[in-house]
């Protein structure tokens, strides 16, 4: 495995461990526990939330995969991981002022997909404003919607004619 898929995500200078595996990322629960909590044992708070949870019926615990990872002795071992949407869904479940952040961000994009469901303009604007905060030119940023543009037309009557 190369170093482009195991890596140290550093959040509040501190190390969430991932893996890349199959066709997506997976961070270690316990250095998320970590981050997010005062906990001075995440090990032992994410046992009792693990229990909570499935106390409470929550899919979460149950769906959790175990993948190794480098742990602090330097030793691969086998550690509770999620995927990106599985984390999303566990902060959510984390009572705690630091995980606070994360919701509030998380209900804004979910806001935000559902304006664009009912207002399709609006995701391309927000994917204009995406590529002019990554420094595309204008002139290629325009090309690019365009295109896909084109592209979903094209699409469309495709399935038309099928």
């Amino acid at each position: 495995m190369n170093d482009q898929q195991n890596k140290l995500v550093v959040f509040q200078n501190k190390n969430i461990r991932r893996i890349w595996h199959g066709d997506q990322w997976y961070y270690s629960i316990i250095d998320v526990v970590g981050v997010l909590t005062d906990s001075t044992n995440p090990r032992k708070y994410w046992s009792v939330l693990k229990t909570r949870l499935k106390q409470e019926g929550n899919e979460l615990a149950t769906n959790c995969s175990q993948l190794k990872l480098v742990s602090s002795d330097g030793k691969m071992r086998l550690t509770d991981v999620a995927n990106t949407k599985e984390i999303f869904r566990f902060i959510q479940s984390i009572p705690s002022k630091k995980a606070e952040p994360f919701k509030q961000w998380l209900a804004q994009v979910g806001y935000e997909r559902i304006e664009e469901i009912e207002n399709p303009e609006l995701a391309q604007e927000r994917m204009k404003e995406i590529y002019e905060q990554k420094g595309y030119p204008k002139d290629w940023i325009d090309k690019r919607l365009r295109g896909i543009a084109i592209c979903q037309m094209f699409m469309e009557q495709c399935t038309l004619a099928f």
